[in-house]
């Protein structure tokens, strides 16, 4: 096992966090965007994570396995005047709650803070080994 492999695997933890607050701050800025390219409105997504395992290195971390799209209902509101309302004046609008999306923003902020603790305190430990040998 490497010196660097506790370094490595923080820096797998800060990675899929970025990824998961991309994708967190993605679903709010489309929490209102009722129509899109693909037609229809936005679908909130959610990043799905997983091991990162070499044979040779072993363990590595966690890395990003998808971006998946949510498959909670879509609001509908009555609203006949919006130019996306439906024959019965109903407007289909993403599945985004703010409340979750905020938890969830707070859940990945603490899981990133906490990756860096740990790289820096690896990085102190190693600093401190080396100056063993002076």
């Amino acid at each position: 096992m490497s010196v660097f492999n506790g370094m490595r695997i923080s820096a797998s933890g800060l990675s899929a966090e970025r990824m998961r607050m991309d994708t967190i701050s993605s679903n709010v800025a489309n929490a209102k965007t009722t129509r899109t390219q693909d037609g229809g409105a936005y679908v909130r997504k959610v990043a799905t994570f997983g091991e990162n395992y070499d044979e040779k290195l072993g363990m590595l971390g966690v890395k990003t396995i998808s971006i998946e799209k949510d498959k909670s209902p879509m609001r509908k509101l009555y609203e006949p005047d919006h130019p996306d309302a439906d024959k019965q004046g109903y407007v289909e609008y993403p599945n985004v709650d703010m409340l979750v999306e905020m938890s969830d923003l707070i859940a990945a902020s603490r899981s990133y803070e906490s990756n860096v603790d740990t790289l820096n305190a690896q990085k102190s430990m190693i600093s401190k080994a080396l100056e063993i040998g002076r």
